[in-house]
């Protein structure tokens, strides 16, 4: 089993970064691949990105490719998103996930889930 703890999130405005980071627990951390998804208000929780176990294949969203990066720190259970060229409907909980199974942009596919981490981006 592998508990999630997101954090990172905060007031920024358009065009800026963020680093969201999300800790693993668990001796098991290798055995996930690991995803970021998000939800906006009123809206349904959409994957953002995915990394691999041994981090050398990630996914994006179309949404966010060339302005969010996913990477992943093995040796210490961590997993981040790097956002930048922020835009207001970045605006949304994040939501870190670990998956057993694969890679994959399906919410359904993950097995495990943080609370989550609130970003808002101003106009």
């Amino acid at each position: 089993q592998v508990q999630l703890v997101e954090s990172g999130g905060g007031l920024v405005q358009a065009g800026g970064s963020l680093r969201l980071s999300c800790a693993a627990s668990g001796r098991t951390f290798m055995s996930y691949h690991m995803g970021w998804f998000r939800r906006a208000s009123g809206k349904e929780r959409e994957f953002v990105a995915g990394i691999n176990w041994s981090g050398d294949r990630t996914l994006y969203a179309d949404s966010v490719k060339g302005r969010f990066t996913i990477s992943r720190d093995n040796a210490k259970n961590m997993v981040f998103l790097q956002m930048s060229s922020l835009k207001p409907e970045d605006t949304a909980v994040y939501y870190c996930a670990a998956d057993s199974g694969g890679l994959y942009s399906d919410l359904y596919e993950y097995d495990y889930w943080g609370q989550g981490t609130q970003v808002t981006v101003s106009s």
